[in-house]
């Protein structure tokens, strides 16, 4: 792909995103103005996908079906470039796909819960193309051959992906992704109904305007550097980079909109997180349990936790049986104390006995590192606790340095349409 032809008529970009955006707006019911504007750039992004160092996913979730995830996958089918919607593929058939001397697929995968959801044994390799594929370069090493005549290729697994699925993902995907939490359309809430053999030539359309407006701005999307929005980095400035780019590409409203887009579904996807076990189980014990004791047995602890209504100490397993002091032991030795020791119980005085227990001392480091802030207090106030030893130095480490501050390490039929 490359740059502007002098030859070529000027396209209007953000009018283009206009018409892109307002052709959702007939078929699907968003549940947020946010959301209409990821989707448009997302859509966008996938005609300059070999311009980014990564993609962002498009995850259309909801908890019970008929909420509009398969219609939206639909829509964005007609208005990308090479797109593949699959229910159920193997690894080997995506990266052969991937690879195919047509160009890099949009792949669509509907029923996503079915490779991740709680029934899904047997799709660890398709998870493994799907948590590596959304950084360019990124590559799986596979055996190809007949019987005993095997020899090993590097297959590329990186493409726009956008799935639509019940539940949750796990937290590898989740983080790579625009989140939209779709619901079911409420009495007041209408969307023109979607005839393939009419609408689909009316996307294709659109989507080849992209293809074509995507040309004249692929040198300056792939060398920008997009402003992220206050207070975005890491992880999530990683997912809005490219759809940053390609709204400041385009101009008109679109830097604005995708910016305040941008913030509004960084938070949403972090107020609806579901925390890990051991996040929850540090959480409570600081906000619960001890709420400023300095040491509790854990016979008490216990008894608090397993009193809680909302939490899930009194069940914690298929058979229901609720948490016990060897499950809390195991749980909490997973973090470390400030010393970089496993967190174990120790001999807590309580009157003339000496039962085993825990000491806030001991919790307080992964207590700032790994617990949102306190109630009614900022995420600074949070950081600014983390314990001092050695004279004075924090033993909180310097973070990695990269494009946004800093980076985690990296883990590792077909319908396709023309």
């Amino acid at each position: 792909m490359t740059g502007t032809n002098p030859a070529t008529p000027s396209i209007d970009g953000a009018a283009l995103l206009d018409e892109v955006e307002a052709f959702h707006r007939r078929f699907n019911v968003f549940p947020t103005e946010a959301a209409y504007v990821a989707v448009t750039l997302w859509d966008a992004h996938a005609h300059l996908i070999d311009a980014f160092d990564g993609t962002a996913r498009l995850a259309f979730l909801s908890p019970e079906p008929g909420s509009g995830k398969s219609r939206a996958l639909e829509i964005v089918e007609t208005l990308t470039p090479r797109a593949a919607t699959t229910v159920n593929a193997s690894a080997n058939a995506l990266f052969r796909l991937v690879e195919a001397e047509e160009g890099t697929p949009t792949l669509l995968f509907d029923e996503i819960d079915t490779v991740f959801g709680p029934k899904a044994g047997g799709n660890e390799e398709v998870r493994g193309f799907l948590n590596s594929g959304y950084r360019r370069g990124a590559k799986s090493l596979r055996c190809v051959g007949d019987g005993s005549n095997q020899s090993t290729e590097w297959f590329s697994s990186y493409c726009a992906v956008a799935m639509a699925g019940l539940g949750s993902l796990p937290d590898t995907i989740l983080t790579r992704s625009v989140i939209i939490r779709m619901r079911k359309k409420a009495p007041n809430e209408k969307a023109e109904p979607y005839r393939r053999r009419v609408h689909e030539k009316q996307g294709h359309a659109l989507r080849d305007r992209l293809a074509e407006w995507a040309t004249t701005v692929h040198d300056q999307v792939a060398e920008a550097w997009p402003e992220m929005p206050e207070g975005v980095s890491d992880r999530p400035a990683d997912v809005w980079e490219p759809l940053l780019a390609v709204a400041d590409a385009a101009g008109g409203q679109w830097p604005e909109r995708a910016r305040a887009a941008c913030v509004e579904l960084i938070k949403a996807a972090q107020e609806g997180d579901e925390a890990s076990l051991g996040v929850r189980l540090l959480t409570d014990l600081r906000d619960r349990v001890f709420c400023g004791a300095d040491r509790m047995p854990t016979a008490a602890i216990l008894e608090v936790l397993l009193g809680l209504d909302d939490a899930p100490w009194a069940d914690m397993d298929d058979d229901g049986k609720p948490l016990t002091a060897r499950r809390l032991s195991k749980l909490l030795s997973q973090y470390v104390r400030p010393d970089n020791t496993p967190i174990k119980p120790r001999s807590v005085r309580i009157g003339s006995g000496t039962p085993k227990g825990y000491y806030a001392e001991d919790l307080a480091d992964a207590w700032a590192r790994y617990c949102p802030p306190p109630p009614g207090k900022s995420a600074t106030a949070a950081t600014a606790a983390t314990p001092q030893v050695n004279g004075g130095e924090s033993v909180a480490e310097a973070p990695e340095q990269s494009r946004h501050t800093s980076a985690e390490t990296d883990t590792r039929p077909l319908r396709v349409v023309g």
